[in-house]
């Protein structure tokens, strides 16, 4: 499920204005965040919507936020992201078996795993130029801690930036933290509703990857264009526009005889 404005809304209260971080050291900033998570947020879907709230304002070059969930037969979803173009990165992972998400999800994987130039990393040969083909340069993953607990899920918090060299060693250490924290608040939460994230992932999934599906075949049909390059027509026009790419997809597949996009240039 994405994170709407009016869920970053009611969820950061401990941020200043416009979703900057509030004034005061980090260290203050993270002991607000787990009186929130442990007094205050008593849900999975609401500790995940605060941690890649607060990922998104306190990590420098954060563009996108996930968070992927591994379940215990071994298949990875994505139950929240704060753009549907991190579900599209995610799924490259999870459709190709390789990526930074998949590799810090495993139970017995890395604690860490980040790139600051993806398309040319050789551990994800495929992941790395799809990603780089959609704009992202740099990706960062920290394994969320499996829950001892069944059903003993594990998971990964993921941030990807469109610049390359992004995530020094304060991000990293930072993404570390709050990895750390949503694992502590999710081992305190009731019970980790898996059905329940899955079915919302799925629908949510299943609507955007439609109409965005929807969107790629008419521009391909309009313009004898493959689906990265009309996929990428989408981004750059949602980034231009400021829209979310699944309402601009909604809107051109909804009214496609009288909306249509500029062509996508070439990266720089």
């Amino acid at each position: 499920m994405s994170v709407s404005e009016e869920e970053w809304a009611r969820d950061r209260t401990w941020f200043g204005q416009d979703g900057e971080p509030a004034p005061g050291p980090l260290a203050s900033q993270f002991a607000d965040l787990t009186r929130t998570l442990l007094n205050v947020t008593h849900t999975v879907g609401g500790v995940l919507r605060l941690v890649v709230g607060a990922a998104v304002a306190i990590v420098p070059d954060a563009d996108l936020v996930s968070v992927t969930l591994r379940d215990p037969d071994g298949r990875f979803h994505t139950p929240i992201e704060t753009d549907p173009v991190a579900v599209e990165l995610d799924l490259l992972q999870y459709d190709h078996g390789e990526g930074p998400c998949v590799d810090s999800a495993r139970p017995d994987g890395p604690a860490l795993c980040w790139s600051q130039d993806v398309g040319r990393d050789p551990r994800w040969p495929s992941f790395g130029p799809g990603a780089a083909r959609h704009g992202y340069h740099s990706v960062l993953a920290t394994a969320l801690v499996p829950d001892a607990r069944p059903p003993r899920l594990s998971g990964a918090l993921n941030i990807y930036s469109r610049t390359p060299g992004a995530f020094d060693r304060q991000a990293i250490d930072t993404a570390l933290l709050l990895a750390t924290h949503a694992s502590l608040a999710l081992a305190h939460t009731e019970a980790v509703v898996t059905a329940e994230l899955e079915a919302e992932h799925l629908r949510r999934a299943v609507d955007s990857r439609d109409v965005i599906g929807q969107a790629k075949g008419i521009l391909m049909q309009r313009r004898g264009i493959s689906a990265d390059e009309a996929f990428d027509v989408l981004r750059r026009a949602s980034q231009d526009l400021n829209v979310k790419l699944a309402d601009l997809a909604g809107t051109l597949a909804a009214r496609h005889t009288e909306v249509d996009l500029p062509a996508a240039g070439r990266e720089g």
